[in-house]
């Protein structure tokens, strides 16, 4: 059995400056954008259109649940100097196969309907905007958002991606934030919706298990921030500490649920009451758009319009680059192979071609049958959520440095939310298939 990583000999804790750890920000940013999309943009607005803002609640209650597990994997990175796969291969060659099978089965599909909303929401816009436009097909704009995803992975690499991630999070943010104090601005008192349908009717509560299971973060993203820690690292050519991870990852992680409720509200604002029926994927998309400038005024498409369009650009970038790192890494575990090996990162290239290949003939060819697909990917991603979490909490506990092992009271906690998220599945399954 390979030893554990140990931790470098101790020094004195110094205060640290705030220019340090904003220089430390980076794989958070990414992480954040990897869940902002059609999450965020599609079921937290419309928890809010169906439900008002009686789901903040719900919101809460995932936001606390998934936090260790996902606290894990850079806490593990910063601490063990490797990336939480390495973590997993020191548990046991099952624990890698069974995160290799979670990413293998989602990263086609997953990349396929985030791209084809971001182009139906383009679509839209050029609908708009250049009514001659409409011979722009839905897989034409697919083809050219993944060739552009396509170059600056492939030509800019992670640096031009934490750059650009960067700005178009910041984008992202303002925009969205505008749009929801805006409709705040434009409702009264009265008209701010407060009540609540009951869960239980079998849609709603469906409905309900969806948005547990997404928000803010799926917890087998632990795996790719941790990848994204050490890739950080290796670019700016510095060891980021402890501290300075974990607070990259919380900022990041406060962002994906800020940016969660502002969507909330801006569907209990904007659409609760006034649309009867609400549509599913890009149909929803563009009713909230549609919504939003009946209820404002058409002036304030363009600003509900950037706030969508970035959000779905922003994940459907990070996602084309998150799940070809992991599954290189996952194959590389596998195979008992150096992750030093590959200093061209040629296994990575391989899987972004092969990801962005594949996800575009789902959409050209197999478009009638993605919701199914999507709801294939959203089941393994359920059902899988409580094993990975005690993935995370017992590679964290046992094979992490002492120093950096959570205590006692992070435990206690994490033990409380792998019960809730078993409950939460056993849940899922008893409703889907008994």
């Amino acid at each position: 059995m390979e030893a554990d990583p140990q931790p470098t000999t101790p020094t004195p804790r110094r205060p640290v400056s705030m220019r340090t750890m904003l220089q430390a920000i980076g794989p958070g940013i990414l992480l954040a954008g990897a869940a902002i999309g059609a999450s965020h943009l599609i079921q937290s607005t419309r928890a809010g259109a169906g439900f008002g803002f009686g789901m903040l609640a719900v919101l809460l209650v995932a936001c606390i649940t998934k936090y260790p597990f996902l606290e894990f994997g850079p806490r593990y990175a910063a601490s063990a100097h490797e990336d939480l796969v390495e973590g997993y291969r020191r548990l046991g060659k099952w624990a890698v196969w069974l995160c290799a099978i979670v990413n293998f089965g989602s990263m086609f599909i997953i990349m396929a309907a985030l791209t084809v909303v971001s182009a139906a929401i383009a679509q839209y816009l050029l609908g708009v905007y250049f009514p001659d436009s409409g011979s722009i097909t839905p897989q034409t704009l697919s083809a050219i958002i993944i060739a552009v995803c396509l170059l600056i992975l492939l030509l800019g690499k992670y640096r031009t991606l934490e750059c650009t991630m960067k700005i178009v999070m910041t984008v992202l943010l303002l925009s969205t934030l505008a749009a929801v104090v805006i409709a705040l601005t434009k409702s009264s008192p009265r008209t701010i919706p407060d009540d609540t349908p009951p869960w239980w009717g079998s849609a709603n509560f469906a409905f309900l298990l969806a948005f547990m299971g997404w928000m803010p973060i799926p917890i087998d993203s632990a795996v790719w921030n941790s990848i994204w820690v050490q890739e950080h690292q290796r670019i700016h050519q510095r060891q980021a500490n402890l501290r300075e991870a974990i607070f990259d990852f919380r900022f990041g992680y406060i962002l994906a649920g800020g940016v969660a409720v502002l969507f909330l509200a801006l569907g209990a604002l904007v659409m609760h009451g006034r649309v009867d029926e609400l549509k599913d994927g890009a149909g929803f998309v563009q009713q909230l758009i549609g919504t939003y400038a009946d209820t404002l005024g058409r002036w304030s498409i363009p600003l509900i319009a950037i706030a969508a369009l970035t959000t779905m650009l922003s994940t459907t970038l990070v996602v084309l680059d998150a799940f070809p790192r992991a599954m290189h890494r996952l194959t590389q575990a596998i195979r008992d192979t150096d992750p030093h090996e590959d200093t061209k990162q040629r296994g990575y290239a391989f899987w972004v071609i092969v990801q962005a290949l594949i996800a575009m003939g789902i959409i050209l060819f197999s478009l009638k049958s993605m919701k199914t697909m999507v709801d294939l990917a959203t089941t393994l991603s359920f059902l899988t959520a409580p094993i990975l979490a005690l993935i995370n909490y017992l590679v964290i506990t046992r094979h992490a440095p002492e120093n950096a092992r959570p205590g006692l009271a992070m435990r206690v906690y994490s033990i409380a939310s792998i019960v809730f998220l078993s409950a939460f599945s056993a849940a899922y399954l008893l409703w889907r298939f008994v």
